[in-house]
């Protein structure tokens, strides 16, 4: 009797050990299973805080950079300052509040947006400067194009046809500095054949806040300033050019004096068919909104973004991607912006 309660208890005890060696060889599935949901990635969330979208490139940008970042698997929240320093400050602690991985910025007020920087930073977000350089701040990287380059095509466009006579500038707001380096490399140009005597500069005003209506302004003035005795006009974009433009046809001198500008808008393409604008300034935003969104989502990964180029901001030396203008006139229209879908052909051709 007790060898069989002993034969009893070992058959207990093997059922025992086999039920918790069978539970042993689930548990490793299960945690496999629970280790898999924890590693799978979180959707990366970016901020995308705009100056304005009262220019047609603007709104391309907003829409293109949003399907850019979507395609990629990551969202974006965009607000638009409408122009306001303050308000754009305000909107983007409200990005940040809201857990953005990454925030991206086109700086209404390059010097202003410093702020903007330090408070993404506190929260441990890597900002970058969209098209426009943030001053003076420890930005993580500056995505644009060369905006040097943009003002040197420019020049040398008009300077071909108007090798000698009476420039005027009319450059864009004083607060962005793209205009700036628009305007250092328009005068790379123009300097030389400057100190030879052979051109003058007549003008030379920046536009507040990028407004045509102050563009208009400067460009009156800047007629009467001369009695319309002008040679040459190189105006900062496609935008404050047709202004500059308006101006001119109300003296009469509409399609009489070549005109830059930047931006290849609509209008500023029909406005070369129709021979009044001279030449304008393609940067095709498709490739910059892409560019942009992949490095966005790369820092958010705290992937190595490799640059091999910096742009110094007055405060750091910052790693930057520039892409290259290309400059559009009557004769590469078609190959140019229609080629790329940037504008129909039946709209420019109207």
């Amino acid at each position: 009797m007790v060898h069989w309660k002993k034969r009893l208890s070992i058959s207990w005890l093997l059922i025992t050990v086999l039920m918790l060696a069978a539970c042993e060889e689930k548990d490793p599935v299960v945690q496999v299973h629970k280790e898999e949901e924890e590693s799978l990635p979180d959707v990366v969330k970016i901020g995308f805080s705009m100056d304005t979208l009262e220019e047609e490139r603007w709104v391309r940008d907003r829409d293109l950079f949003k399907k850019a970042v979507e395609d990629l698997g990551a969202e974006v929240e965009i607000m638009e300052a409408r122009g306001n320093d303050a308000l754009q400050v305000l909107q983007a602690e409200t990005l940040i509040s809201q857990g953005i991985d990454v925030l991206v910025i086109v700086p209404y007020n390059a010097e202003a947006a410093a702020a903007i920087v330090q408070k993404a930073h506190r929260a441990g977000i890597k900002v970058v400067s969209y098209d426009r350089l943030v001053k003076n701040a420890d930005i993580d990287l500056y995505v644009s194009f060369d905006n040097e380059r943009v003002g040197e095509l420019q020049a040398r466009a008009i300077k071909e046809l108007v090798p000698e006579g009476k420039y005027v500038y009319i450059g864009g707001a004083d607060t962005d500095y793209n205009a700036h380096l628009m305007k250092k490399g328009v005068f790379s140009v123009l300097n030389s054949p400057i100190d030879l005597g052979d051109i003058t500069v007549a003008y030379d005003q920046w536009t507040d806040n990028w407004l045509p209506a102050n563009a208009y302004s400067n460009m009156k003035e800047a007629l009467k300033a001369n009695h319309n005795d002008i040679d040459a006009v190189i105006a900062a974009n496609d935008a404050t050019a047709g202004m500059a433009l308006k101006a001119m046809e109300e003296e009469g001198l509409k399609g009489k004096i070549p005109i830059a500008g930047q931006d290849a808008e609509l209008a500023a393409a029909q406005r070369i068919v129709q021979g009044t604008q001279t030449m304008t300034v393609y940067k095709p935003i498709d490739t910059l909104a892409r560019e942009a969104a992949s490095l966005a989502i790369a820092l958010a990964k705290d992937e190595y973004i490799d640059t091999d180029k910096k742009i110094n901001n007055g405060k750091i030396e910052v790693p930057s991607v520039l892409l290259e203008p290309i400059a559009v006139d009557r004769d590469n229209l078609d190959s140019t912006i229609i080629a790329d879908g940037f504008h129909s052909r039946e709209d420019v051709y109207r």
